[in-house]
């Protein structure tokens, strides 16, 4: 009798261990693929919306096809009061308060990149009185750790309580999180060259300072570095010690340069350039009153899915109402550029060396429909921001057809893109990054951002 019991119950172990093992490894596939996909899922303008949709139309495969006008559910207007949740974007009071300890680092790691020496024994300048600016140019498009520095500085001020979605608290075991203020694009920046037969500059050196000090930490070795918050923003920034510090939360800008297993949109965040033109205060502008139909000045060469650039300067270089052509920020660059893209109504974002390019919030700052060239391309704040309701998504084999490109942007009329430059005005302030931070701007959005992937909303 032992034994007919006995065989029964074996018969159902086995086959529940059977079970069980199948479904881990179901799971464990299906999580790889996750981490695994590609760091950018094409998220493509639909064609059929537009005027003259039979002309142009894009599906999921690349191929290009035409659809019937007559086929298009729900309408624009309907879409638009359908996707009204989503563009909802609630921060600062209406947030949960993140809670972060920054450790006290040496100057050398942040403000005395900017030439500020501590007088006493604090490592941080007092803010209230004066604040080391940050160099400008192109540098100010990688500046977002400087931004959310004095942004934890000034979360101890009284006066500067309100509508905040961080706060520095001193215990790390309080923390939700914990930030490391390296400025590691400025690093970048400043010491990135090699001088003579050095086989470390002065950047790779702070980086192993930086893995030293980190992984000698309680707070890191306590999570193994999970719940710390490091900004690599600048592509080439963190390119040794990322290989060290990977289980952090980078803070980043696009995900060209890095392994899927050492960054990826499960578990990274992307964060917005400063837009390095200036603002378009008081825009009166119109769909008439704006001359260019499309614009784009910069650096024409460039590698890796750069190449682009090149193919469409000569196949738009002698379109009518096109502006193609080189451009940086030395001398009057930063003005003329800004001229241009508040006069034009189309403003090209494509991939340079990496997916992402700062025109994209150069364009938004300057109220120019971006019409954004980057398969690759991760958005920042994608899970409230429907960018397809500002921006248009052209794939690069469809860009890159003769005359492709053109037809479609003079194919979008005026309601459409009124409707568009609305929308950018409405979201500018999104992308905005200041001191004092104030509600709804780019710090405080990527505080939300940081929130939401560390401590995910039930």
């Amino acid at each position: 009798m032992a034994e007919r019991n006995a065989s029964p119950l074996g018969f159902v172990s086995r086959n529940s261990l059977l079970c069980l093992f199948s479904v881990a490894s179901i799971l464990f596939i299906l999580s790889w693929l996750s981490v695994l996909r590609s760091t950018g899922r094409p998220r493509f303008i639909d064609h059929s919306l537009l005027p003259n949709s039979k002309l142009f139309a894009v599906t999921d495969n690349g191929n290009s096809e035409s659809q019937n006008q007559n086929d298009i559910e729900p309408s624009i207007e309907s879409e638009e009061k359908a996707l009204e949740g989503k563009n909802s974007v609630k921060c600062g009071s209406n947030h949960p308060v993140l809670k972060v300890f920054m450790y006290d680092l040496p100057a050398e790691f942040h403000f005395g990149l900017l030439d500020w020496a501590p007088a006493g024994e604090s490592v941080w300048p007092d803010i209230r009185t004066k604040f080391p600016l940050y160099p400008g140019g192109l540098n100010l498009q990688h500046s977002i750790e400087y931004w959310l520095t004095l942004d934890l500085l000034s979360s101890e001020f009284p006066e500067n309580q309100n509508a905040r979605t961080a706060i520095r608290v001193h215990n790390s075991s309080e923390a939700d999180v914990i930030f490391v203020p390296f400025f590691s694009s400025l690093s970048y920046n400043h010491f990135g060259k090699f001088k003579g037969r050095q086989k470390k500059n002065g950047n790779n050196l702070l980086q192993d300072k930086l893995v030293k000090f980190l992984t000698a930490q309680e707070e890191w070795i306590r999570s193994e570095g999970r719940d710390h918050i490091i900004m690599a923003h600048h592509p080439n920034s963190m390119l040794d010690a990322r290989m060290k510090l990977w289980p952090a939360i980078f803070v980043l800008s696009d995900f060209g340069r890095y392994p899927p297993n050492i960054a990826n949109v499960g578990k990274d965040v992307i964060a917005p350039y400063k837009h390095v033109i200036k603002s378009f205060i008081n825009d009166t502008s119109d769909f008439d009153s704006r001359p260019t139909l499309l614009y784009f000045q910069g650096a024409i060469y460039r590698k890796d899915g750069g190449f682009i650039r090149q193919e469409l300067f000569y196949l738009l270089k002698d379109e009518k109402d096109v502006h193609f052509a080189f451009g940086n920020t030395q001398g009057n660059g930063i003005n003329k550029a800004s001229q241009g893209m508040h006069s034009s109504k189309f403003c090209l974002n494509i991939a340079g060396d990496t997916p992402s390019s700062n025109r994209l919030f150069d364009a938004i700052a300057s109220h120019c429909v971006p019409v954004i060239i980057s398969d690759e391309i991760e958005l920042p704040y994608e899970d409230v921001l429907d960018y397809s309701q500002f921006c248009i998504f052209v794939r690069t084999s469809d860009a890159l057809k003769d005359k492709f490109l053109v037809k479609l942007i003079r194919s979008i009329k005026k309601d459409e893109w009124t409707r568009m430059w609305r929308r950018l005005k409405e979201v500018e302030n999104f992308f905005e990054f200041q001191y004092p931070s104030k509600e709804g701007d780019a710090v405080q959005m990527i505080w939300q951002a940081i929130h939401e992937r560390f401590l995910p909303s039930e």
